[in-house]
């Protein structure tokens, strides 16, 4: 059977995320994200997605950490949902932005304590003396922010707006589906079928 597709591609994740969030356990939020330095090195991690509309896909970091860095030199990145109970993935490329600060404010405030302080104790992506270093620095913030924790000025939100989407399908005999999304320079969404 081939894949029946939405004119837009937000609408068709929107279809296979609520599917996702349904039947994948766990964390069907789950994500790599691919993004390079200035000069062309790739880097890939997990994060977690935070949310998504028309405008992008968002996820929260420490700006310092490698990705942050990779992102200030280098705007461009790929998100790759894996579904494998759903033998379905979803890659999306775009530019990354910073989410306005009362976005990262307002999600900050919902996290537990705990990670609201590590927050501040992790110097994210460097080389620390051990754990114990951690939890040290972990219990200073936690003497420091008695009460709120305020969210440090180097954490906070990015999204990820979209000029691409790949959706594929595993097929019978290896025949999938990928559909791909492309923008048009009318800014309107170019629907084409690949070859697996």
């Amino acid at each position: 059977m081939w894949l029946r597709v939405e004119s837009d591609p937000v609408a068709q994740f929107a279809r296979w995320y609520e599917r996702a969030q349904a039947e994948v356990k766990p964390l069907p939020d789950a994500v790599a994200l691919a993004t390079a330095s200035r000069a062309g090195h790739p880097s890939l991690r997990m994060v977690l997605l935070k949310g998504f509309d028309a405008h992008g896909f968002v996820f929260y970091t420490n700006y310092r950490s490698r990705k942050g860095r990779d992102l200030a030199r280098n705007p461009r990145a790929t998100l790759l949902f894996y579904w494998g109970a759903l033998q379905r993935q979803v890659r999306i490329d775009g530019r990354v932005e910073r989410v306005m600060a009362r976005e990262s404010d307002a999600y900050f405030a919902t996290r537990p304590r705990g990670s609201q302080l590590a927050a501040w104790a992790s110097p994210q992506s460097v080389a620390v003396a051990g754990r114990g270093t951690l939890e040290r620095r972990f219990a200073a913030f936690a003497r420091k922010y008695p009460g709120t924790v305020p969210r440090p000025p180097h954490w906070g939100g990015y999204r990820l707006v979209a000029d691409a989407f790949e959706f594929w399908e595993s097929g019978e005999d290896r025949l999938h589906d990928r559909i791909l999304y492309r923008r048009a320079r009318s800014r309107r969404w170019r629907i084409e079928r690949l070859a697996p």
